[in-house]
């Protein structure tokens, strides 16, 4: 397999994203979920032909992302979708905020499972949701799943909504069939909605069984709402447009009612580059996925000859990586003690849920190996 190469460190270090303007010139930026390839060709041709077209204008609605995605979707995640339930938006976290708005009232609970993509906790509330966690079960050594019996319980409770993370950011958990079935029959018996975030879900990685949450079952096509996009995949989260898809009348009564101007939203790059890499990316991507599969067992290669004590299970998805630092001594918040020492910035574990996440971090490896190795050896060093 043809391998996607990464960017060198002093070409990266002339891109402008947050990624790298955030931190000195001496440091490893690894927090970011950013990877660090050259965009694929097919999305620059078409972002360039734009430009020369002068085509800077509004977006001309979600019909055209739907359509591509219709088509990457089936051949790439095994997922038939109706382009007339799909309506764009500017990003994951937008449309997530705008579906909880539509299917809770000011104050109803949500609930998340950390460890847990920090911003969940502020999009919750941002839709006047109160945040109900339910950490999920298991752990790095014997894995993860969600905790079932905690979220019936949590929407006897009260708690209305879900936001779920299919794949799982940052543990790189791909959950089941079974347990996503089980999941939707929870919902089916409290009437409550499962808002499914599956924007890494064109990054699991071969050989792994990954499922949309709304091919699981009827029960999911009701009471479900998926929002992904191009953004994670094909690195252009910086172009704004996502996808917001319901598979049943209850899901499109919600989907329907959003305000027009969650729609308008999308930028005419976003759309342009989004339909670019459904239709032509596909290429592209197995590279980075082929890249990726390298880096995550390189990790814990280079993990189990530098830093024996860290705790790493290799994820099945994403180009995350959560590691338990605890054993170097490192504090609650070993990041900070990484940026400082080693001149590594990773992700910060306690912002992923206090309780499950002190003396852990969050590790990018869409890198080069050699950054990734040389990330290893500085943190190392460091102890």
């Amino acid at each position: 397999m043809q391998r996607t190469a990464a960017e060198p460190l002093d070409v990266l270090r002339t891109r402008t994203s947050e990624k790298w303007r955030h931190y000195p010139a001496d440091v490893l930026p690894l927090p970011v979920a950013e990877m660090d390839y050259p965009l694929a060709d097919p999305i620059k041709a078409a972002l360039h032909a734009a430009v020369d077209r002068s085509d800077t204008g509004y977006s001309s609605g979600s019909r055209q992302v739907a359509e591509a995605f219709e088509g990457f979707a089936a051949t790439r995640l095994g997922w038939t979708i109706d382009p007339t339930r799909v309506t764009c938006t500017a990003d994951v976290s937008m449309g997530i905020v705008e579906m909880l708005r539509q299917v809770t009232e000011p104050g109803d609970g949500v609930i998340i499972t950390p460890p847990i993509y920090p911003p969940f906790f502020d999009l919750v509330t941002e839709a006047s949701g109160r945040v109900v966690e339910v950490p999920m079960l298991g752990g790095i050594d014997e894995g993860w799943s969600l905790d079932l019996d905690g979220i019936d319980a949590a929407f006897a409770a009260g708690a209305r909504a879900m936001v779920l993370c299919n794949p799982h950011n940052p543990i790189g958990l791909v959950p089941d069939a079974s347990q996503l079935a089980a999941l939707a029959d929870i919902a089916a018996r409290h009437d409550v909605t499962i808002v499914s975030d599956e924007v890494h879900g064109p990054l699991v990685q071969p050989g792994v069984d990954y499922t949309p949450f709304l091919t699981v079952s009827d029960a999911a096509r009701e009471h479900g709402v998926t929002v992904t996009a191009a953004t994670k995949a094909f690195n252009i989260a910086g172009l704004k447009a996502a996808l917001i898809v319901t598979a049943s009348d209850r899901g499109d009564r919600a989907r329907t009612a959003l305000p027009y101007e969650v729609e308008w939203r999308m930028s005419q790059f976003g759309s342009i580059a989004s339909v670019a890499a459904f239709r032509h990316g596909g290429p592209w991507l197995d590279g980075v996925l082929a890249s990726l599969d390298d880096n995550r067992r390189l990790l814990a290669e280079l993990l189990a000859d530098e830093l024996p004590g860290v705790r790493y299970r290799m994820p099945d998805a994403t180009y995350l990586a959560w590691l338990d630092l605890s054993a170097l001594g490192w504090g609650d918040d070993p990041a900070a003690y990484a940026l400082e020492h080693a001149k590594v910035a990773l992700g910060i574990g306690p912002m992923f849920g206090a309780g499950v996440g002190r003396g852990h971090v969050r590790l990018n490896f869409a890198c080069s190996p050699e950054v990734l190795a040389e990330a290893v050896t500085r943190l190392a060093d460091a102890r």
